[in-house]
């Protein structure tokens, strides 16, 4: 556990009601946004470097994934189960029954096993999570022992174009910040993890012109920094933000922005027990450690 001193800067408060909102318009959405695509194929060539062959993946916030096909081509073995962030209606999951089990209702999050998963695959999760902490604590939950956790999210890098058009302009933030690599580095082991890895790349997208520029931004969420813009702009400002995005054009006449995406894994160790006097463990820990011949690493 850090110390005070050395731990992890927190992400700065979001707009929860408004994050809430965002999030339950892309889930609306009759597809994942392609940039969340493009961060599972990359992230899936990753897994060739790790050796655990799971038997139950859970896919966290699995409708914005877009990572079901790809995860069941690299398990194919393996049962790959939905995660969503709350219970579905009713009627969804009656749904879900009519089609079959191959098409199981998403487990809600309150609802996921503990230690029961050798994989945790959470592709461009954590920039939607108003308390990252609490969101690995929760994947550190759902792994079983020498289980894994892949996940990939938005890094500070991300938009800086954008964020220097707002600056320049005397406006506020056009989004609320993303949470620096070595930081998350850092909560993974506060959260109990063992071994983290992390990495990042840079993502150059561009456009035809600043519209859709503009619509590709709003599919992939929202401004929800709570010193964002009060109440709606009118259509000059509008045509203001366009003709400044118009000058991130290259030669093309294509206007350009980047996207750090951030990579992380890291593993599920055996419970350390504490060296006291008296120490306590619960069965199912000495259990588990029985199995495993009484390692401790």
């Amino acid at each position: 556990m850090a110390d005070s001193d050395s731990a992890p800067a927190p992400r700065r408060p979001l707009d929860e009601r408004a994050l809430a909102q965002v999030l339950a318009r892309l889930r609306r959405a009759p597809s994942a946004p392609w940039l969340h695509g493009e961060a599972a194929r990359r992230m899936a060539d990753r897994l060739a470097a790790i050796r655990v062959q799971p038997a139950l993946v859970l896919d966290w916030w699995a409708g914005l994934s877009a990572s079901r096909e790809l995860l069941e081509r690299c398990y194919p073995k393996a049962r790959v189960v939905a995660v969503e962030p709350a219970p579905l209606p009713t009627p969804a999951r009656s749904l879900f029954r009519r089609w079959g089990a191959a098409a199981r209702a998403p487990l809600a999050e309150a609802e996921v096993a503990e230690a029961g998963a050798q994989l945790v695959w959470a592709n461009m999760v954590l920039q939607g999570c108003a308390e990252p902490r609490a969101m690995l604590a929760l994947w550190q939950r759902a792994l079983a022992v020498d289980g894994f956790l892949m996940f990939s999210t938005l890094g500070p890098g991300s938009l800086g174009g954008l964020a220097a058009i707002y600056r320049e302009a005397g406006w506020p933030p056009p989004f609320a910040p993303f949470v620096d690599m070595h930081d998350l580095g850092d909560m993974l082991v506060e959260a109990g993890f063992a071994g983290p890895v992390m990495d990042q790349e840079t993502v150059t997208l561009t456009w035809p012109d600043p519209k859709a520029l503009l619509a590709e931004l709003r599919s992939l969420g929202g401004n929800v920094d709570p010193r964002r813009h009060a109440g709606l702009r009118t259509p000059r400002w509008r045509e203001r933000l366009c003709a400044a995005l118009a000058s991130l054009a290259g030669a093309d006449g294509r206007p350009a922005l980047q996207f750090e995406i951030v990579y992380g894994h890291a593993f599920k160790p055996e419970p350390r027990l504490p060296l006291q006097a008296e120490t306590r463990v619960p069965l199912q820990t000495l259990r588990a450690m029985a199995r495993r011949g009484g390692r401790e690493r």
